[in-house]
């Protein structure tokens, strides 16, 4: 299936986040304090269990807030609540069945895929609700224009270049005047599926030597815990720089550097716009016909069209395909189909920071969910 976004209006985004949500949730962690926009979905039928648990992902709070919202305003008596803590914490939470289902912004592999799988007693299958951006954050005074390539991020990440008015970010922003400055990195301190996918960006764009995975291998810089740690800790230290969800460097106020593309020498900014153009050609890694819906993201670090975006993640819920309570099951399977009902993959979703789901994959995902036991 190649994806495209027929259907879906682009528009400028706010930010919110959360890290703990339910029906009546405490949003003392957002960017923004104010509510997601939410709304009863028509026609669900709610059944299963009604105090649902799952963690993971800090990237798709800010998305968990607009589906548990509707969830209990679909099904009154239901709630969520939803743990941050990171993809890594998703996935043990999720295997060790602490959890319903897990969040993570990477799909289950190898040893986890195996744990998951016995867990479950049943194939564990990655069904993406959002796609979302990494945006590269800085804070250089007086600089408001910045564009790096990935051979240039990968050498700042890891520690190859120190300063900000070293000869290889001087050559690619002529005109910018860059001070003498030392480089702060600021990265994910924990297993982190943003910290995978911004490091397989930097491995296909060229320079990393590091490897990707979920924990950071640049061996430089200074962990902060989840993307509200690492957006609240690039605007107060002057020269760092860090990889963080989009809507933690909008909540924060941050700049964020354009990334230079083979198709554009001169940086592409991150808007709805240029992320959407890079999903616009993603495939399914599985085939069609698989309802373990894992996102061949390949092809989104090298785009071949102009004003794409590449550094870009889908969001999964980690889900057992086959559940050992017939409850647990249904209830998962209420919650995913509020959450993936066209009027919580619209204008709300795109207003927390996030790219909808085209059209068509809308279809393709509830085909799965309805197919989970």
């Amino acid at each position: 299936m190649k994806l495209s976004r027929s259907g879906v209006a682009v528009a400028s985004l706010m930010a919110t986040s959360a890290l703990i949500l339910s029906a009546c949730s405490d949003n003392s962690d957002r960017g923004d304090s104010s509510a997601a926009p939410a709304s009863a979905v028509p026609d669900i039928q709610c059944e299963g269990k009604q105090n649902l648990q799952a963690s993971g992902s800090t990237a798709q709070a800010n998305a968990m807030t607009i589906f548990s919202t509707s969830f209990a305003q679909t099904c009154p008596g239901f709630e969520l609540a939803y743990g941050g803590g990171g993809s890594g914490q998703g996935v043990s939470d999720f295997v060790q069945n602490l959890t319903d289902f897990g969040g993570s912004d990477s799909p289950l592999e190898g040893d986890d895929a195996a744990a998951a799988q016995e867990r479950c007693s049943s194939e564990a299958w990655n069904l993406p609700l959002v796609f979302g951006p990494i945006a590269v954050a800085y804070n250089v005074e007086g600089v408001d224009d910045l564009a790096l390539s990935g051979p240039t991020l990968a050498a700042i990440f890891s520690g190859e270049i120190t300063n900000w008015n070293d000869p290889a970010i001087a050559a690619e922003n002529e005109g910018v005047e860059l001070p003498d400055l030392p480089i702060s990195v600021i990265y994910r301190a924990e297993e982190s599926g943003t910290t995978d996918n911004f490091q397989k960006y930097l491995t296909a764009a060229g320079g990393w030597d590091k490897g990707d995975g979920k924990t950071f291998n640049g061996g430089v810089g200074e962990g902060k815990q989840g993307n509200p740690g690492v957006g609240s800790a690039i605007g107060p230290t002057a020269g760092s720089i860090g990889y963080v969800e989009w809507a933690y460097a909008q909540s924060n106020d941050l700049s964020m550097a354009k990334v230079i593309t083979e198709q554009d020498p001169e940086g592409v900014a991150l808007t709805a716009e240029s992320g959407g153009k890079t999903i616009d050609g993603a495939t399914l890694a599985n085939g069609d016909e698989s309802h373990n819906m894992v996102i061949d993201t390949s092809s989104f670090y090298k785009p071949t069209e102009s004003g794409a975006y590449p550094i870009v993640l889908a969001t999964y819920e980690m889900v057992c395909s086959d559940y050992a309570d017939d409850a647990t099951a249904q209830g998962v399977k209420t919650f995913l189909k509020v959450a993936s009902a066209p009027q919580n993959q619209g204008a709300d979703l795109q207003a927390a920071g996030y790219i909808p789901l085209p059209q068509e994959f809308q279809t393709k995902l509830q085909g799965s969910i309805e197919a989970i036991q």
